[in-house]
């Protein structure tokens, strides 16, 4: 996984187009799913956003997404879990200071976010994880919400 991660990251400009391409018709194909079988597939629907988001990006399933603010980053993997930038602990090579076998996330992140269209969402300031929501889908959750489209200052089912 932690190879995928940093690939995604990587090519998060690609990343960043596909999802803008193939989102509508995730929500779309949701929204109808929702209104015939109301919550009965949450589950299985779960379970296929967390292995797609899993493999891709090291999704932590946190409900509360933000990958497409943090360059396909997703700061769960933090060991702090912090939201909004890094700790001030990296080291000077850009390793974690918990972990120091591992990247710091946010190094990936603001090396992701600057190859990406909305370069600059990375700068916005997100809430405190919602731990209610840990283990739920965030493309149900924007589907439900009837959110027509996703904008970037808005959590994408995508970023978890």
């Amino acid at each position: 996984m932690y190879r995928m991660r940093h690939w995604s990251v990587r090519h998060s400009r690609f990343m960043e187009g596909l999802y803008n391409a193939v989102n509508p018709t995730i929500l779309f194909v949701l929204r109808g799913i929702t209104k015939v079988f109301g919550t009965k597939l949450d589950k299985p629907i779960t379970a296929a956003e967390a292995g797609l988001k899993g493999f891709l990006f090291d999704c932590q399933m946190c409900g509360n997404c933000a990958l497409s603010k943090t360059g396909m980053s997703c700061p769960m993997n933090c060991p702090k879990t912090i939201r909004n930038g890094p700790c001030g602990g990296v080291r000077a090579n850009g390793m974690c200071e918990v972990k120091p076998e591992m990247r710091c996330v946010w190094v990936n992140a603001w090396d992701g976010a600057e190859r990406m269209k909305n370069s600059e969402a990375i700068k916005e300031i997100e809430f405190a994880v919602d731990y209610r929501d840990k283990g739920k889908s965030s493309w149900l959750k924007l589907a439900r919400e009837g959110k027509a489209s996703i904008t970037p200052d808005v959590h994408d089912g995508m970023n978890s």
